[in-house]
């Protein structure tokens, strides 16, 4: 696999060095909330980095859950990579039309599915296209089949139970969502959602640890955390809406160290819409 510096990011200039490396495989995650009326495929189709194959987050999902994009089994995940010629061994690289938002749930799924070398193109789809580099049009001419073997992580996923156990514990809960959202000033974007947050969770709003759609730098993630109150040697649960942005949260925890950080993966969605949640809106 090819050296890259950052174990968490690759630039523009570096991916564009390496596109015909069989080794790297490289991945399209952007996924759109509803309410933006924006289709990652549709965008996908209409102009992507050469070689890259689209990871539809909805679809590459358990679709037996009534809650989106919940986690796939290992098993069907493996399917799902194999089909899109991806292999555990190679080194993986995501991103997304924003810059950094979905391209983190990837990363995090990918992650906790096993896979080893996982990196994020630093800037996403802005940052090719702002050095001029080249776009295809299009389906995949022809994808090579390739074998994922999984290995997955239960350390990196929290589910309700699990969360709700946290409550009051030394384990931080830490909310990706909007302050609006989060004191239950604003509407939940999903129909039939109470507002409010958990008891007890600190809220972090996802866009606090991106600077111009980019990871701020280790400094400034680091004295954020803190002014929260976040001890990151201690166990945190990240969530948000429906566990997309959640993952931005965890991978800056990621680049700072922290290492017992998992994510809440039915997020909002499911803890929103249950009865037996604690909600508060102070």
């Amino acid at each position: 696999m090819p050296v890259h510096p950052d174990p968490h990011f690759v630039t523009a200039d570096w991916l564009s060095r390496h596109l015909d490396d069989p080794s790297v495989a490289v991945v399209d995650g952007s996924w759109h909330m509803p309410a933006t009326a924006r289709n990652g495929w549709t965008e996908y189709l209409a102009g992507h980095i050469p070689r890259a194959v689209f990871f539809d987050v909805d679809a590459i999902a358990d679709t037996t859950s009534p809650l989106p994009h919940m986690l796939p089994s290992p098993e069907a995940f493996a399917t799902a990579m194999g089909a899109l010629g991806i292999s555990h061994g190679q080194t993986i690289v995501i991103y997304d039309s924003y810059g950094l938002r979905s391209a983190a749930r990837v990363w995090w799924t990918f992650r906790a599915m096993g896979a080893e070398d996982v990196v994020i193109l630093d800037g996403g789809l802005p940052a090719w296209i702002a050095e001029h580099l080249p776009l295809e049009e299009g389906k995949p001419s022809r994808i090579e089949q390739k074998t994922f073997s999984p290995s997955f992580k239960p350390a990196l996923v929290r589910n309700f139970d699990e969360v709700k156990a946290a409550l009051g514990s030394e384990i931080k809960i830490l909310d990706a969502r909007s302050t609006g959202r989060f004191l239950g000033q604003e509407a939940e974007p999903r129909a039939g959602l109470r507002s409010g947050h958990m008891p007890g969770a600190i809220n972090i709003p996802f866009g606090d640890v991106i600077d111009g759609e980019r990871m701020k730098s280790s400094s400034d993630l680091r004295a954020l955390f803190a002014s929260r109150g976040v001890d990151t040697s201690k166990p945190i649960i990240t969530s948000c809406g429906s566990g997309v942005t959640a993952a931005v949260l965890a991978l800056a925890l990621d680049v700072i160290g922290a290492r017992a950080v998992a994510v809440y993966d039915g997020s909002w969605t499911e803890w929103g819409g249950r009865s037996d949640a604690p909600v508060v809106t102070d």
